[in-house]
């Protein structure tokens, strides 16, 4: 299998300063500030980034489950919420609210509900995610 990489480039302080990001082969590339992280300013931010990572990762495993189980989907769409917050030993990712919809033929609800969470238990970024961070799933039938 292939290694991954990305490059992140800082420069200044905390506070002041600014970076920017990029993937290994430049497919996503932004630039980020203290602003960008702690409040609502311009830029991404790594958090952006982990949740960009646990969206595409669950979409495609949601959608590899389905069709294992039988049921071509048509689309699944995926939002990550990450939540960057505030603990004792510092900021931390300590919760990811996947949000998930499925255009799926032929499928009940609850077959349906029972292939999300198992791809949400299988899926490589959960896996690694969900020792230090809690992951909800609300997963729709479109």
């Amino acid at each position: 299998m292939p290694i991954r990489s990305a490059t992140a480039r800082w420069q200044g302080n905390l506070t002041e300063g600014s970076g920017s990001i990029k993937t290994g082969k430049g497919g996503i590339q932004g630039n980020y500030s203290f602003k960008s992280r702690f409040e609502e300013g311009e830029g991404t931010n790594p958090e952006e980034l982990i949740g960009a990572a646990h969206a595409g990762c669950y979409s495609m495993a949601f959608s590899k489950a389905l069709a294992d189980a039988g049921f071509t989907p048509t689309s699944v769409e995926t939002v990550a919420k990450v939540h960057l917050d505030k603990t004792d030993a510092g900021f931390s990712v300590t919760r990811i609210d996947l949000e998930t919809q499925g255009d799926v033929p032929g499928v009940d609800d609850g077959t349906f509900q029972k292939i999300a969470e198992d791809a949400k238990a299988n899926c490589p970024i959960s896996r690694l995610l969900s020792p230090g961070a809690e992951i909800t799933l609300s997963a729709k039938l479109a």
